[in-house]
């Protein structure tokens, strides 16, 4: 009996501190709404935005950005209103060959009031694992996306390599951008 007395107190000593933990993190989030709950409607929200695109559903899938959104792709020139990125999008829908995303990893962050959401995320594509972030608006408890980024993650010591490969389109783009 001793012994299980003394394996006992530990496992209660240990389950304190993680009470005391949870509670102490859940009043650095004690805002007027509950950090975990949407955190969960976040992370819901933006993977069926992700499942909308693989599925081809057009409306689902434009329906969940903002009138004011902006898409920056992975090419210098893909900095889209969403008009741009609608009328870039359709002809991919329209022949069922759009892309599938799934997120790997998230981050997700409020500001004090929670109506501003941003968010990063590691993704499996098609081009390897990805990175996307972006802005989220919550009016009224609807999520809408205010601005997204996609970018190609490339290891450090492959980055010498993909430099060179980039290195006369980017010296058009910045030619370019500097007599404008």
């Amino acid at each position: 009996m001793k012994k299980l007395y003394l394996l006992f107190i530990p496992l209660l000593f240990s389950s304190c501190f993680v009470f005391v933990g949870n509670t102490e993190d859940n009043s650095k989030q004690n805002q007027s709404y509950s950090y975990f709950s949407e955190r969960n409607k976040v992370n819901s929200f933006l993977d069926q935005w992700h499942r909308d695109v693989a599925n081809y559903d057009f409306e689902a899938y434009f329906g969940k950005m903002s009138s004011n959104s902006i898409f920056i792709g992975t090419d210098a020139k893909e900095n889209w209103t969403l008009q741009q990125f609608k009328d870039f999008s359709k002809p991919h829908f329209d022949k069922k060959k759009t892309w599938d995303f799934k997120a790997l990893e998230r981050n997700v962050y409020f500001n004090s009031k929670g109506d501003i959401v941003w968010f990063d995320e590691l993704l499996e594509t098609w081009m390897g694992v990805c990175r996307g972030s972006g802005v989220l608006s919550n009016k009224n408890g609807a999520l809408k996306i205010e601005h997204y980024v996609l970018s190609i993650v490339i290891p450090n010591d492959e980055v010498n390599k993909v430099v060179e490969i980039k290195k006369n389109k980017d010296t058009q783009i910045i030619q370019k951008l500097k007599n404008q």
